[in-house]
């Protein structure tokens, strides 16, 4: 582990878990966020980040400022259903798009409470369609709640017997809206981010009312018999170990081919501080290259 691992853990701890415990509401952690990732998070250079439009929905759109890449990463950002956007995650998936010899897209899809489950899972449905129909190799991925919603949106497309991703990727997922597991409880105080009293309310402005057993609400609970080689990495000490450790069990229980990395003592989706921390580079380029693995895709050249 490198020296900054602890520094950030301790900064984490001090300023970010306190500000997530005590933001007042919805609007003050949208605009916190996007405030700290403009000054904190920044793409590669060789990655050109620009608006467009797909299924009649925004998405902000990281490709190569030189030639054309073949495979699409297809991302969905986290934030508890409730906050954070494609602005706020742009920068780590053009990392690592760029690493991996593709393009990513991020969806701007809706948010809770103001949409409501279902809304976010039906609008990453339509933009994977039209994702899936446009062509060439389609990787899908998302971390924390977005990687919720995009193992819902696999779920979805096995019951559906809709075309499948060639591949699937999830950082720290949310997969567990019932917070059932061990890890919710026992790593409440080493979770350096994410302060576990709030997840209930957050939880409550997605459900609004629904079923938290929903397979296509908490994932854990699905039937994956049939799914594409899945890619997950959770940190020991979050409390959203389990959520991972769960899914991963039930993914193999059905023959799906998953790889499951367990770090010790990173934050919560740690590759988003791509740009100081070593290990997250280091989880990058582990997915980049089994992303290429999968797709075929070529290694950057710089």
């Amino acid at each position: 582990m490198s020296l900054l691992r602890p520094l950030l853990n301790q900064y984490l701890r001090l300023t970010e878990k306190p500000h997530l415990r005590n933001a007042a509401g919805p609007d003050a952690l949208r605009r916190s966020f996007e405030a700290k990732a403009r000054l904190f998070f920044h793409a590669p250079w060789s990655m050109q980040l620009a608006w467009d439009r797909i299924a009649g929905a925004d998405v902000l759109r990281a490709g190569p400022r030189r030639g054309q890449a073949d495979v699409t990463i297809l991302y969905f950002h986290g934030g508890g259903y409730v906050f954070g956007s494609p602005r706020t995650h742009g920068a780590m998936a053009a990392a690592l798009a760029h690493r991996a010899g593709a393009q990513a897209i991020l969806p701007r899809y809706p948010l809770a409470p103001e949409h409501p489950f279902p809304a976010a899972l039906d609008h990453a449905y339509e933009v994977y369609l039209a994702c899936r129909a446009a062509g060439g190799p389609l990787v899908i991925g998302g971390d924390s709640a977005g990687g919720g919603l995009v193992l819902a949106l696999l779920g979805r497309l096995l019951v559906e017997g809709a075309p499948l991703p060639e591949a699937v990727f999830a950082f720290s997922p949310l997969t567990d809206l019932t917070f059932s597991g061990d890890s919710f409880r026992d790593n409440a105080g080493a979770d350096v981010a994410l302060p576990a009293e709030r997840a209930g309310e957050m939880a409550e402005m997605y459900l609004a009312g629904a079923d938290p057993t929903d397979p296509l609400v908490s994932p854990l609970f699905a039937d994956f018999t049939g799914a594409p080689p899945v890619w997950i990495t959770a940190g020991d000490t979050e409390i959203l170990c389990d959520d991972s450790r769960g899914i991963v069990q039930r993914m193999r229980g059905r023959g799906v081919d998953v790889t499951y990395v367990e770090e010790h003592d990173l934050p919560h989706v740690w590759p988003i501080f791509h740009n100081t921390l070593p290990e997250a580079r280091a989880t990058l380029n582990a997915l980049a290259a089994w992303i290429r693995a999968q797709t075929g895709a070529r290694a950057p050249t710089r």
